[in-house]
C-alpha cells in the first residue's frame, strides 16, 4: 500500500538536498492533487488498457500530476560507474503515462514490428508509464503480470539497459529509484545501481551507498 506521507516526505527530502548542491533554480518539485478516478478511466480509454493497480493507486491517491527535477552542476564529479549521472528525474501523471505509451507503440510500429526478433520482443506486451529524455521508455511488463507487472526498460538504440528489470513492482521500483536518489530516467543513470538484469535497483548496493554520501544524502 502506498504510504503518502513518506512518499512527500521523501521527495521534500530530495529537494532539499539537490537544491544544496545546485542552488534552488536548478531543482524543482511539483506535487499536484490526486487524479480524479474520470481522468484516469479517460486514459485507460484512450489506450484501451486498463492501469494496473498499484499505478491506478499513486495516481488516485498521492498526486494525478508528480514532478521532480534536478540537475547537477557540470563541475560536480562522481567517482566510477556514476559519473554518467547528471540529472535526478521523476515525472508522472496520467498525460505522462498516456504519452509514454504512445511513444512505445510508435516504436513498435516504426522500429520494432517483429514479434519473432529478440530485440523486438521486448518492446511488446507492454504498458509505457514514463519516457526517457532519450526516447527510451520505462514500462510495466503486463505480459508477465497484469494484475502487479515488474517494471522494464525499453531501449531504442541497443543500449545496456534494454530489457533490464528496474523493480519487480511499480511500488518497489518508485521506493527503490526515490531511495537512491531519482537519477535520471537513462538506462546509463539507473543501472550503476541494478547488480544485474534482473534484480532491479538496488537501494543498498555500493554504487547506491557511494552516490548517497556523495550528495549528502541521509535517510
Amino acid at each position: 500500500m502506498l504510504d503518502v506521507k513518506k512518499l512527500r516526505e521523501r521527495l521534500e527530502t530530495l529537494y532539499d538536498v539537490y537544491a544544496n548542491i545546485a542552488g534552488e533554480d536548478q531543482v524543482s518539485l511539483v506535487i499536484r492533487p490526486p487524479a480524479a478516478e474520470q481522468e484516469v478511466a479517460r486514459v485507460e480509454r484512450k489506450i484501451g488498457l486498463p492501469l494496473p493497480h498499484a499505478l491506478r493507486d499513486f495516481l488516485l491517491h498521492f498526486s494525478g500530476d508528480c514532478e521532480f527535477e534536478a540537475r547537477l552542476p557540470e563541475d560536480f564529479e562522481l567517482p566510477g560507474e556514476l559519473g554518467a549521472i547528471f540529472a535526478a528525474e521523476l515525472v508522472l501523471s496520467p498525460e505522462a503515462v498516456y504519452y509514454a505509451e504512445n511513444v512505445r507503440r510508435e516504436w513498435i510500429k516504426g522500429c520494432f514490428p517483429d514479434e519473432n526478433d529478440a530485440y523486438d520482443r521486448v518492446w511488446h506486451h507492454k504498458l509505457g508509464f514514463m519516457q526517457a529524455g532519450n526516447g527510451d521508455v520505462i514500462a510495466l511488463d503486463i505480459g508477465a503480470d497484469a494484475e502487479n507487472p515488474p517494471v522494464v526498460y525499453l531501449s531504442h538504440d541497443e543500449g545496456e539497459g534494454h530489457g533490464c528489470i528496474l523493480g519487480r513492482t511499480f511500488e518497489e521500483y518508485m521506493e527503490n529509484l526515490i531511495l537512491v536518489g531519482a537519477c535520471g530516467c537513462e538506462d546509463w543513470q539507473l543501472l550503476p545501481f541494478c547488480p544485474d538484469a534482473a534484480s532491479g535497483i538496488d537501494p543498498n548496493c555500493e554504487n547506491a551507498v557511494k552516490y548517497r554520501e556523495r550528495i549528502g544524502l541521509h535517510w
